[in-house]
């Protein structure tokens, strides 16, 4: 319903596959020093200093499993399909460079269509300073699928794994948690009146920064920098794709320790906790759950807590245990409640969630 309606359409074998790929990279230029050669051979040739180590990222979006083009615009897709890349990049504590794209697309796609999905990939490489180096293009019998690789840069001592959180380490998050889910819903919930009356017109302004948060995240390439103005190095981090509770287990798996979370320090936007309420949704239900935030979540030492304390970015929410007390949240009545996985899982069936 929030598709743009192209006055001409151009099928993509009026210009074949390597016409195609022409087409859509004739004006890409570079950005950075390291990228000695980018598309337009059989491989990009990257060059970077010794002293520093690439960290690699390949994510699969699949229509119909992570995107419904019946309420996600092309332009859209396409800048969120880079985003989440660079989002797992950040993870890293790691910089950003390159990225390749790959698509496969079905004949319904006109060459009008994928040069809006292009448009928006060129989007999120212009305004995060990432070159496009490469990728394929070929067919598909089902719709469209998108794999981009990224690719990122830091120095060997400032790569930040998961596995690193350590006891009375603190718990941050950035910015806030739960809309990007809340703002599915809403999608979910008007193209459902639109399928049964197609003259609708959904009314999204109350809901603008939920489904801002849906369909046009942003990647935190800023809290990278600004870890390194502070002159703080996580000693833990990942990024909030699945789900923060998820992503509160895969952290301390990986790291061997247990956790306290505390519900009072969940950071929520005020259309959060009012959309909650519309919904008689729970609101810290939502904030651990819901997906696609693609905020950080890191670990720091307690020294360096005065470094970051009453920065708007950054919320302390809780701190790291000693493994046999395990994964928890401490309620607002102090009751503590074991953390369990319920965030998104594309490999569950309908019939397990």
């Amino acid at each position: 319903m929030l598709e743009n309606i192209n006055e001409s359409r151009t099928p993509i074998s009026d210009l074949g596959e390597f016409g195609l790929i022409d087409h859509l990279t004739q004006s890409l230029s570079t950005h950075h020093p390291e990228t000695l050669k980018g598309i337009g051979d059989d491989a990009a040739v990257l060059k970077f200093p010794d002293d520093q180590v690439q960290v690699i990222t390949t994510d699969l979006l699949v229509e119909g499993v992570h995107f419904d083009l019946a309420y996600m615009p092309l332009k859209h897709l396409g800048y969120k399909a880079v985003m989440v890349n660079l989002s797992d990049v950040c993870a890293m504590n790691a910089q950003p460079k390159q990225v390749t794209v790959s698509v496969a697309l079905s004949n319904r796609f006109t060459v009008e269509a994928i040069d809006e999905l292009y448009d928006g990939i060129k989007l999120a490489c212009k305004k995060y300073q990432v070159d496009l180096i490469g990728g394929d293009t070929t067919s598909s019998t089902s719709g469209m699928v998108i794999s981009i690789t990224a690719i990122g840069m830091s120095h060997p001592d400032k790569v930040v794994y998961r596995n690193g959180a350590q006891l009375n380490d603190l718990l941050v998050v950035t910015g806030d948690v739960g809309a990007a889910y809340l703002g599915l819903q809403v999608l979910e919930r008007e193209k459902q009146v639109f399928s049964v009356n197609p003259k609708a017109q959904p009314d999204l302004e109350p809901y603008h920064y939920l489904v801002e948060r849906q369909l046009k995240p942003e990647a935190r390439t800023d809290i990278i920098k600004l870890l390194a103005e502070l002159g703080v190095l996580p000693t833990s981090m990942i990024d909030i794709s699945d789900g923060l509770s998820s992503e509160i287990l895969h952290l301390t798996k990986a790291s061997e320790v247990g956790c306290s979370v505390y519900e009072d320090k969940l950071p929520l936007d005020p259309q959060v906790i009012n959309t909650c309420e519309e919904l008689n949704l729970d609101s810290t239900t939502i904030a651990l759950s819901g997906g696609e935030d693609y905020e950080l979540l890191f670990t720091i030492n307690q020294n360096d807590f005065d470094r970051i304390k009453g920065n708007p970015n950054l919320t302390v929410i809780g701190h790291i245990n000693a493994p046999q007390d395990g994964v928890h949240l401490i309620t607002r009545a102090q009751t503590q409640i074991p953390i369990i996985a319920r965030g998104w899982n594309p490999l569950k069936s309908n019939a397990e969630d």
